[in-house]
Formats: C-alpha cells, structure tokens, sequence
C-alpha cells in the first residue's frame, strides 16, 4: 500500500499528513490537527524518553514508563492500558496495533520534547499530583507518617509532606523545588 512505500521512507504511519507530487495533493490523507486531544490522555514512553517521563508525571500525566520496556512490551502495555506509545523510534511507530494519536518525540532537549507534547496534546495538567519515580498518585501526609523514612535535617527544615499512594516514595519542596517549579511554571504558561 501506499503507506507503506512512505513508511520506507522512515516516516512512521502516525506521522503522514498529506501526500503530494509537484505540490499538487495525490492521495487525500486527513491532516493531522494540533493539538490532538485525547479522550483520556494516558501515556507510554519508550526508554529513550526517561527524563521527558519524570517531567510529564510532574505535571500530573499518566505517563508509564520502564527503563528495560522491549518494543513488544510497550505496544502490548499501550493496547491493554489504553495509552498511546511516545517513542524515539521510528519503528514502533510502525505496529498497526498502536493506539490513534501514538507519536514519535523529535530531538534530544527534555524541554523541547515537553514543549512537542504539550503543543500535539494539549492536555490537563495536574501538577505535583503523581509520583516522580512509578507514576502512582500523590496524597498530603503529616511529618510523622513519613518520619522513618526522613533524615533528620529534612524533618527539621520542612513541614508539608506528600507520599505516594503506590510505592510509599515521600516528597518535599526541598533544594530542588525551584527547578522544578521554574518546569511547571513554564509549561502551565506562568512563566
């Protein structure tokens, strides 16, 4: 098929937007439209993408991700969990099983790659909602349900304390709260 003379091309499936010879339009191909909203904007990233996973789930995204996922592993995650595949490589994107709206990351630069999904997706943020290290969600938790897992100078210096609901990971604003909140604040367009 036609898709497939252009996926030996390198351009994956989900990427094609029109096709044309001489700049006239050969085959009517529908145009991909920004941002393409998701009913439920759950995700999977390849692992090429860790950092750009810690900085999704940051802004509160469901977003899996395993540093060891084989290719088959993802696609069959994405199809059981109803996540649409982000992916570095190009062949995953050629698996007919993907999800509509799977689609490959351009570049290397973490805050290029997020700019790339928020712009395609546009999806709710929730920021500080999700754990940073499983994805599982964040509750507010009292210093002393988390002290044994707090060094001494942490429980002396902070007072608002979060924990994950999925792996008990406690969180709080410490040295590197300003990074991150300079990510959420750019994302969340309060920069």
């Amino acid at each position: 098929s036609l898709v497939h003379v252009v996926e030996t091309l390198g351009i994956p499936r989900t990427e094609i937007g029109e096709l044309r010879v001489d700049a006239e339009g050969v085959v009517e191909v529908p145009a991909l439209s920004r941002p393409q909203r998701l009913a439920q904007p759950r995700f999977v990233l390849d692992v090429h993408l860790g950092t750009l996973a810690r900085r999704m789930r940051l802004l509160g995204l469901d977003t899996a991700y395993r540093n060891d996922a084989t290719d088959p592993e993802l696609v069959a995650q994405a199809a059981a969990e109803g996540r649409v595949v982000l992916t570095q490589d190009r062949g995953i994107l050629r698996r007919k099983a993907l999800a509509p709206g799977s689609g490959y990351v351009r570049g290397s630069d973490p805050d290029a790659q997020l700019r790339d999904v928020l712009e395609r997706y546009d999806p709710p943020l929730a920021p500080w909602s999700r754990c940073l290290a499983c994805n599982g969600i964040l509750e507010a938790v009292t210093e002393p349900e988390v002290r044994h897992l707090l060094r001494a100078g942490t429980r002396r210096s902070y007072r608002e304390f979060s924990r994950c609901r999925s792996c008990g990971h406690p969180y709080w604003r410490g040295a590197h709260a300003g990074r991150l909140t300079a990510i959420v604040a750019q994302a969340t367009g309060r920069t």
